[in-house]
């Protein structure tokens, strides 16, 4: 498959194991060290799941790990920037693989995309970067957080990415300190626009982040799905080790 040097490849993929996603990301991001592939956004779901990044600690799970995982939500510690989130279906988690040399101002970028997705569902939304590092992410008028970003960076290339809440239970994040911050207040798509009915709005969000994602970044966005991918980060000699970050 030929691709544009504007390109911006965007997977739609079904719900899928947090670990199993991470394999994936490793395989697109060491194509997209080697150029074999353009820049790529994943769109997908998590069963229910606890990440913990660089910077978190032990009192952000204040019952205790088992506890936790009784309720069937597994808890995995990832190499990406930020502290604890949880995931969860009905959540809509996209991770951007792409080559970047600013990642503060990507982070920016992303926020503005997710900003754009959400003003689509009439809600005004913004980020906080004069917070500092702790508030990056997206929030709504009344600062409540919406969106979470953590990213990683090897070798000029990303994984990880954004969350946003869309229809997802949000009691998974009240048992926790989510983001490191105490007393934050998390909110959804259907929290704020009460859209709690038919049609659900994740279908309409997904298509929306993906074209917004693509117009922040100066990009022409061409859909791919799950199998292409795969033909195209295997097509060629197995990929060199990605690397540390």
């Amino acid at each position: 498959m030929t691709s544009g040097a504007a390109d911006l490849w965007v997977c739609d993929l079904p719900a899928i194991d947090y670990r199993e996603a991470l394999a994936l990301q490793e395989r697109v991001r060491a194509a997209r060290q080697q150029d074999r592939i353009p820049d790529t956004l994943l769109l997908l779901e998590h069963p229910p799941v606890y990440t913990r990044g660089r910077r978190s600690d032990a009192r952000e799970l204040p019952l205790g790990e088992a506890w936790y995982r009784s309720q069937g939500i597994d808890i995995v510690d990832t190499d990406r920037g930020g502290k604890l989130t949880y995931h969860g279906p009905g959540q809509l988690v996209g991770y951007p693989i792409m080559r970047i040399d600013d990642v503060i101002a990507y982070l920016r970028t992303i926020e503005q995309a997710i900003v754009a997705t959400l003003a689509d569902s009439a809600i005004t939304a913004h980020a906080r970067p004069e917070d500092g590092p702790d508030f990056t992410g997206v929030w709504t008028a009344a600062d409540r957080k919406i969106a979470s970003i953590g990213v990683h960076v090897a070798r000029g290339v990303t994984t990880h990415g954004f969350a946003i809440n869309v229809q997802n239970d949000l009691q998974p994040f009240g048992w926790v300190v989510p983001c490191g911050l105490d007393g934050v207040r998390m909110t959804s798509v259907v929290e704020e626009t009460g859209a709690s009915g038919n049609p659900l709005p994740l279908p309409a969000v997904r298509a929306s982040i993906a074209q917004r994602f693509a117009e922040a970044f100066g990009r022409h966005g061409r859909a791919i799905d799950g199998a292409d991918l795969d033909a195209e980060v295997d097509a060629l000699a197995p990929a060199r080790p990605a690397g540390g970050g």
